[in-house]
């Protein structure tokens, strides 16, 4: 009783509940109306017919009729009085059975649960919060981030402007804050003044009207924005975004370089400071079917293979490590070393067997990013597109992917490589068994939206898969705290540490980082000096820093084994 006393008295407070509230008495009001006109003339019907009954009687026979319950304990025998009973029993039905809830609900229950759910929807942060990270939109990009930046334990707030959705991530456990996008208090409640970066990952329009929402309150907040459209990276940069970028292209290059057996130089994937990360795909070079220790790559270039990807998984490898058509090393290296790398890749490059064109399957906004890089590259290639384009290109063939004599067209029988990259990944997945079916031996690339299909799509037979999402959350992380941590892709990072006190005047040899923890140390800071790949013997000194290369997950272990002093 004491809660439900304390329920009422929180909806009769709500200010906005008082109209609806003089809405409902005024119905309570005619239902007494009834009532008492009712009981009333019971008696004089009741008299009419010869029986005589007290007040309360005529009070109770009204109420069980009007409710349906109708005992049959008090009866009228003429039909005047039978008729009379009809009467208020259909009145019963309608202003008790149908009118009554449906007020109450409308206008006072249902109001009253709008504000509870407004209450439990949070509208600002607390004012100790600063340093976070405000995303202005959520999908399946800005869940993939939210996920790593709580790894990271970088705080961080969702702006939703829709209340059920609000509600529905709150209960998901995720900070939420319900607001206008386009409200300058909103950021002012969001603390934008003391953010670390707002992610911007709307419509153009809808992004350009956020930033320059956003200026209104603080003009020096770093802010990420997606770009769709060409004409619309200088119309945000206008608006005041920070950094501006167009990931689908991004995406489209990044799919084009991975292409194998065309281009066998190292793709500079990442740099901390002067030493760079390189990817370099295998199939089709000297190195295919080789172990490390026989590819002597470290001996003949300087290069240290830190990672291998196969097959989705990245893994470390050893001496004895073989590498497979498959295999993408990553290399880590200075710039001269990767020089020498590309030269002898260069000079003991092997004629491919196929000489026909690169497939681009899909013609959208990342597939024709695709196609543009592959022309910059010199590469030959067909795209694959059903809807009817604009641009009449030689290059563009109009068909179905999965109709066989439009990916003969294209070239199917002699590419050496395919990239798949519409956004729906069922249709990724469907192409992907269905071209590994048509040609065994070719390379697949493939587009994932979401990470969880990434596996699949290994599964389905593609040899490289490059998400989305993964691609917008490292760039967004890098531009987080580019000085002590670098996402390379799908969780591969490189990270700084200052040197632990217990691997102070230990050579690296003696130490089993890699065999704990899953890091590997390619890199020594001392003082101003930059010591790329150190020899096993090097000997850590007091003040050096290390530079590694994991999965987070290899991170996290490092970190607690060797936590910084």
């Amino acid at each position: 009783m004491k809660f439900m006393f304390s329920q009422i008295a929180a909806m009769v407070n709500l200010a906005n509940q008082r109209s609806n509230t003089r809405l409902l008495v005024r119905f309570l009001l005619i239902l007494l109306f009834f009532f008492i006109l009712y009981s009333t003339l019971f008696h004089f019907l009741m008299g009419f017919e010869g029986q005589e009954h007290s007040w309360l009687t005529g009070f109770y026979w009204t109420l069980t009729v009007m409710t349906t319950l109708g005992f049959g304990d008090i009866t009228f025998m003429s039909d005047l009085g039978r008729l009379f009973s009809i009467i208020v029993l259909l009145t019963g039905v309608i202003f008790l059975l149908v009118m009554l809830p449906f007020t109450f609900i409308q206008f006072f229950y249902a109001p009253w649960l709008e504000a509870q759910n407004k209450a439990r929807a949070p509208r600002e942060v607390p004012e100790t919060m600063s340093n976070h990270v405000i995303l202005t939109h959520f999908d399946a990009v800005a869940a993939n981030l939210v996920e790593k930046l709580n790894q990271y334990n970088i705080p961080n707030v969702i702006l939703i402007p829709d209340l059920q959705q609000a509600l529905g991530l709150h209960e998901m456990g995720l900070r939420v804050v319900v607001g206008q996008l386009d409200d300058p208090q909103t950021y002012t409640r969001l603390r934008v003044h003391n953010a670390a970066l707002v992610v911007v990952m709307n419509d153009d329009v809808t992004s350009t009207n956020i930033i320059f929402t956003i200026r209104e309150v603080s003009g020096d907040v770093a802010t990420v924005t997606n770009a769709d459209q060409d004409d619309s990276l200088d119309i945000l940069h206008l608006a005041g975004s920070t950094n501006t970028f167009q990931f689908t292209k991004m995406l489209g290059q990044a799919l084009a370089r991975r292409v194998m057996g065309l281009s066998m130089k190292a793709n500079v994937i990442g740099r901390f400071d002067e030493l760079l990360i390189a990817e370099a795909p295998v199939m089709r070079t000297p190195l295919q079917d080789q172990t490390l220790a026989e590819s002597r790559l470290r001996e003949l270039t300087g290069v240290n293979v830190v990672g291998l990807w196969d097959q989705g998984r990245f893994r470390l490898p050893n001496p004895q490590t073989r590498i497979g058509a498959s295999t993408v090393l990553v290399l880590a290296g200075s710039g001269e070393q990767l020089d020498r790398y590309d030269q002898l890749m260069g000079s003991a490059g092997q004629p491919d067997e196929h000489k026909g064109p690169v497939i681009v399957l899909g013609g959208g906004r990342v597939g024709m990013s695709v196609a543009r890089t592959l022309k910059r590259m010199g590469i030959d290639y067909r795209v694959v597109e059903k809807k009817t384009t604009r641009v009449q290109d030689e290059h563009v063939v109009q068909g179905s992917a999965a109709d066989l004599e439009v990916l003969v067209a294209a070239g199917i029988n002699d590419t050496p490589s395919v990239i798949i990259t519409t956004h729906d990944d069922d249709l990724n997945i469907y192409l992907t068994i269905y071209c590994r079916r048509l040609r065994p031996d070719v390379q697949i690339i493939s587009r994932a939206s979401l990470d969880r299909n990434i596996n699949t799509l290994h599964r389905a037979g593609a040899n490289l898969v490059m998400s989305f999402a993964s691609l917008c959350t490292a760039t967004i992380l890098n531009l987080l705290n580019p000085e002590k941590l670098l996402v390379i892709s799908e969780g591969l990072n490189i990270f700084r540490s200052v040197l632990n006190h217990a691997l102070i005047n230990r050579p690296l040899h003696d130490l089993r980082i890699r065999e704990e923890s899953g890091c590997s140390i390619i890199a020594v800071k001392r003082e101003e000096r930059m010591i790329i790949n150190p020899e096993p013997a090097t000997v850590l000194q007091k003040g050096d820093e290390l530079i590694l290369i994991g999965t987070a997950e290899a991170e996290r272990k490092y970190t607690e084994s060797y936590p910084s002093p």
